[in-house]
């Protein structure tokens, strides 16, 4: 499987309203650099897996939704606990709904496999991933 790879970051707040998150239940913020994966089993007719600039520029967008905000205060963050697996799962989200309408261009229309990571630290990282949809 071919795979390509971009890389962002975010500067965001939240809370983790839970007694297991300790200290972390209290307002903090989070610098997390994003990367978002995207596998296709063929290379179409420029031999790319998908047009970097575009996926880039397009991950720029998603990220600038929630760039210096609060998650705590957004209507896509109400009810759930923003922990970084549920924020990758956001970020998502956002992919597959450009892949499916064709946002990425013509070789991001065969897209197969999509993964988020973010990473917290140089020593924490989560990520969510899973197959899209076959047209």
């Amino acid at each position: 499987m071919y795979a390509v790879e971009i890389r962002g970051h975010v500067m965001i707040a939240h809370s983790l309203p839970h007694p297991g998150f300790g200290p972390a239940q209290g307002l903090h913020g989070a610098t997390y650099v994003v990367d978002v994966a995207f596998f296709r089993e063929a290379l179409g007719e420029m031999a790319v897996v998908v047009d970097m600039g575009r996926a880039g520029d397009f991950l720029t967008e998603v990220l600038a939704a929630i760039n210096y905000r609060n998650l705590d205060d957004l209507p896509a963050f109400k009810g759930t606990i923003s922990t970084t697996e549920t924020v990758a799962k956001w970020i998502f989200d956002r992919f597959a709904e450009a892949v499916a309408k064709g946002d990425l261009g013509e070789d991001g229309k065969t897209i197969r496999r999509l993964r988020v990571t973010l990473h917290e630290s140089h020593i924490a990282r989560a990520w969510y991933e899973a197959d899209l949809p076959a047209k």
